[in-house]
């Protein structure tokens, strides 16, 4: 995989985040990794079809999720993710998908995205090839971490 791919998905992710939460986002370096599963994290995965073909993995720490859903409900306090937390909080990760397949599309590039896939465990997420990984950090609201798995 070119690094380059994983650049719409931080600039997208940056976008959409800031708007949301009026709030500065710093990059952290990149690694490269195989994908993994953090307990303290909600998940979102969303698959890309295409001149590129993987996943993208929206790991975002517990406490900025119920963040980052509040701030999607307009302010409302979030204590846990009830059905309609975990339907916010993967709207956010297909957001953040098309603007990066837009952004991919204009550079040349031609993607689709699946729908988001929220993940609970790591059953029956078997990724063996190497991820892209660069964490987020959104000020004091927590982290955040993308994770590109291009190629099969």
């Amino acid at each position: 995989m070119k690094v380059q791919y994983l650049n719409p998905f931080l600039d997208s992710a940056s976008l959409v985040i800031a708007q949301l939460c009026n709030v500065t986002i710093q990059r952290g370096e990149m690694e490269t990794t195989e994908w993994y599963y953090r307990d303290d994290h909600t998940w979102i995965r969303v698959g890309m079809t295409g001149q590129l073909e993987g996943d993208v993995f929206f790991g975002l720490q517990n406490d900025l999720a119920l963040r980052l859903v509040s701030a999607m409900m307009g302010g409302f306090p979030v204590n846990e993710l009830d059905e309609m937390g975990k339907s916010a909080i993967s709207e956010l990760g297909n957001m953040i998908s098309g603007n990066a397949s837009t952004i991919l599309y204009n550079q040349g590039i031609v993607i689709d995205i699946t729908p988001p896939q929220f993940i609970h465990t790591p059953e029956g997420i078997w990724v063996s090839r190497p991820a892209y990984t660069v964490p987020l950090d959104l000020s004091d609201m927590g982290r955040m971490e993308i994770q590109v798995v291009v190629g099969k």
